[in-house]
């Protein structure tokens, strides 16, 4: 049992009867709060992402009052308070370029407020890994509470998965397989209930990954958004995080590198999102654990992919809880010696190990067994080479396996705006052998990395019924997509990464089993094309457009690291603790 903590901060506010106190202690008076409230009881934030711009999230005020039963049975005092809600389904130019902003307003909400201990309620895919990267910062007592995912989409009598059937719906219309009525028909029954995306995206996989680390109650990843049990797992959690303020149990004792490493195999045996790469990174940097890409190659290299759902697989989120959840997955892996640290500490003060031993798994086409997985090595390959010297990634159980060796010619976009210009061109020189490459959408380029990494394929090759190419670039794609795609290719062309220096005709070579992406000129010519480009960057008088717009915009970019790095700020990284304040008055 953890040491019990000697003084809880609220403390510091409410216990003086002094000037200071009184103030305090008044102002919150004109909330109906009784004096027996400032009894010295563990105070309790509820950290909400809530907001009507955030679909996934648009229920969270629900599972807020049920988080708030918990608390106030367990004999705590729960305060909510909301934070910047960064919804990837309406945020533009992507809710990537707000993940840092929102963990700021996480990490300094609780530094300066009277909070022992906080429930973060996250649910789309960046509010998770921004609301821990903001209480990793303070490291105090924590424990997530996702809202869950949506009910299976539906058309014509089939389930289709939010995210994934747009993608797949919209190169079908390209390809003139379906008209525009039938694309448009899927609207109303892909997103039917309220909840994250129902496929293995990037809302389930940080999900997962949170329940992986310890950081949530065992079934929080998979329970549907309407499901009464979710309701449940929120109350439940309220009252946990109570008994977490008064027992000292703080995230650093949690988010330990035996927890990371649980996670990268468990997303391995998900086929969880490549996304989970940069985020994992940020969260263990400002807890003050080192991840490096290499970790990805060593721990999760060989792990069966599992879980059969989409985009690598078939079901749906939905099944998969019914099936028996993310315990299920990791007694498998456990039963099975793959789980690299049972022993790991969690939420409820039991191991990882303790809360899964016994977890019944009830289908095992969802879950399937180790003999008879989804794939043998599910593992997201790290690539290097040439054109990627401090590392890309490609999640090959959303991949062609006849693509994961293949050496064909560049296709070249400047940026995303090139893309869109060029890529239904009936005259592009493009065929299926070729290599579609995408520049400046990384972290600065774009900027915020967003997910536009999947691109599209060629309508011309798409009649001729071409379903997947390589495509790479230094973008991020949603955790619903899918296809051969190497993505967070590093540096980024903006930071003069050697995939700025890529040119149409040119050949690419990538070995997803060697984890090698070449670019087939000399060295020499590759560091003439890159002095170039710097020479002309250089001669350039005006600032780029986004820079000289300043704002958070300005910020972002003069400050935000590459993809290896976890994109987050340099002067973010880092544990900076919840030492109290000095007063307000």
């Amino acid at each position: 049992m953890p040491d019990a903590p000697k003084k809880l901060r609220s403390a510091q506010w409410f216990g003086p009867a002094d000037k200071n106190g009184f103030m305090y202690r008044s102002w919150m008076k004109n909330q109906g709060i009784p004096d027996h409230e400032f009894d010295g009881r563990p105070i309790v934030g509820i950290c909400n992402t809530w907001s009507e711009l955030t679909p996934c999230n648009a229920h969270f005020r629900k599972i807020a009052e049920h988080v708030k039963r918990g608390i106030s049975e367990a004999g705590g005092f729960p305060v909510e308070f909301p934070v910047f809600s960064n919804g990837e389904s309406n945020l533009r130019p992507t809710a990537m370029f707000t993940r840092n902003l929102a963990s700021m307003d996480v990490e300094e909400a609780i530094r300066g407020n009277p909070i022992d201990a906080v429930v973060l309620l996250t649910g789309c895919d960046k509010t998770t890994p921004a609301l821990l990267m903001g209480a990793a910062s303070c490291d105090i007592p924590a424990i997530v509470v996702t809202g869950g995912p949506m009910l299976n989409g539906k058309l014509e009598g089939r389930n289709i998965g939010s995210g994934t059937a747009v993608w797949q719906l919209h190169e079908s219309l390209k390809a003139g397989e379906i008209d525009l009525h039938h694309f448009l028909a899927a609207e109303g029954g892909m997103s039917r209930s309220a909840g994250t995306c129902n496929t293995m995206g990037t809302a389930s996989t940080m999900a997962c990954m949170a329940e992986a680390l310890g950081t949530s109650l065992p079934h929080n990843a998979a329970i549907p958004a309407v499901d009464a049990r979710r309701y449940v797992l929120a109350q439940m959690s309220g009252a946990r995080a109570v008994a977490m303020a008064r027992e000292g149990l703080t995230l650093s004792k949690i988010l330990t590198r035996e927890a990371f490493e649980n996670a990268i195999r468990v997303n391995a045996a998900i086929g969880g999102s490549t996304n989970a790469v940069i985020h994992l990174k940020a969260i263990a940097g400002r807890i003050g654990v080192e991840l490096a890409l290499e970790d990805w190659t060593r721990i999760g290299r060989g792990t069966p992919t599992i879980v059969d759902l989409l985009p690598s697989g078939r079901f749906l989120m939905e099944e998969f809880y019914y099936a028996g959840g993310l315990p299920a997955v990791l007694r498998r892996l456990g039963e099975a010696g793959l789980l690299p640290h049972p022993g790991a500490l969690t939420v409820n003060g039991r191991t990882l190990w303790d809360n899964v031993r016994e977890a019944p798994s009830y289908d095992d086409e969802v879950i399937r067994p180790l003999d008879r997985p989804l794939m043998d090595d599910g593992s997201i390959r790290i690539l290097r080479g040439n054109l990627s010297p401090r590392g890309a990634v490609l999640k090959p159980s959303a991949a062609t396996p006849e693509l994961l060796q293949h050496r064909g010619r560049a296709v070249v976009f400047e940026d995303f705006d090139h893309y869109k210009q060029r890529i239904d061109d009936e005259s592009l020189d493009v065929d299926a052998s070729s290599v579609l490459v995408m520049k400046n959408c990384g972290p600065r380029g774009y900027p915020g990395m967003a997910e536009v990494g999947n691109m599209g394929l060629p309508p011309k090759l798409l009649r001729q019924g071409v379903k997947d190419m390589v495509r790479i670039s230094d973008a991020r794609m949603s955790g619903t997509a899918y296809g051969t795609v190497v993505l967070h290719v590093a540096p980024e062309a903006a930071a003069g990464g050697p995939l700025a220096a890529v040119r149409d005709g040119d050949w690419i070579e990538l070995d997803c089993e060697g984890g090698r992406l070449h670019l087939d000129i000399s060295d020499e010519e590759l560091a003439a094309r890159l002095a170039a480009l710097a020479a002309s960057a250089e001669r350039t008088d005006e600032p780029p457009a986004a820079k000289a717009r300043g704002g958070y915009r300005r910020l972002y970019i003069d400050h935000v690291l590459q993809a290896d790095e976890g994109c987050d700020f340099d002067f973010l990284v880092g544990c900076r603790g919840a030492e109290v304040p000095r007063h307000s008055h």
